[in-house]
């Protein structure tokens, strides 16, 4: 488990985030559809996910956006401890309608963002589309994750989005899982 706050000029954020959790999310960030987002990548990874964050959504969603992947990403690697006995990798192939998605995760403590997505649409209801990147990017490096997004296929903006944050909730939660089999960290370095 993990609290993080982070205050700037642009934002006020604080996410509680329990990863042994059971999906339920209490989220508030001021952007409708990026609300909706995180509630399925928290329902779906079997997440409790608190999130309240205030920013400057008369100038766009940017800051928001941005600043609440950095502090999401921050809890993630603070919930992760020592990395212990997870299976450290992560996959999902996910369907949605006509969407196909996957993503593959490494918690190797090394970041990377490798995300193969288009949107047809600037917006989804109050959300930049160009904004789905920059959340993976901002969680991927405050986590210290290499994570791997990719669209197979899709036309709807919407499923597309939605497809994205449902696999990476699926995929994280493989990732973060216990194995009784692994005997201190899953590396032949012995530390991630």
């Amino acid at each position: 488990m993990a609290e993080i706050s982070r205050t700037t000029k642009e934002t006020d954020i604080k996410i509680d985030l329990n990863l042994d959790g059971s999906g339920k999310a209490d989220i508030k960030t001021g952007v409708g559809f990026f609300d909706h987002m995180l509630d399925g990548f928290a329902r779906h990874g079997f997440f409790d996910l608190t999130a309240s964050v205030s920013g400057d959504l008369f100038v766009d969603c940017h800051h928001t956006i941005e600043d609440t992947g950095i502090v999401l990403g921050t809890a993630i690697f603070k919930a992760l401890g020592d990395k212990q006995g997870i299976k450290r990798y992560g996959s999902m192939m996910l369907p949605m309608d006509e969407t196909l998605v996957l993503c593959a995760i490494d918690l190797s403590g090394r970041p990377y963002l490798g995300f193969d997505a288009e949107f047809t649409s600037d917006k989804i209801g109050d959300m930049d589309t160009e904004m789905i990147r920059e959340f993976f990017y901002a969680v991927s490096y405050s986590a210290g994750m290499n994570l791997h997004i990719r669209v197979l296929s899709g036309t709807n903006n919407h499923h597309i989005a939605e497809a994205i944050f449902k696999a990476f909730g699926k995929a994280l939660d493989e990732a973060v899982s216990y194995d009784p089999r692994i005997e201190g960290i899953l590396s032949t370095k012995g530390s991630l």
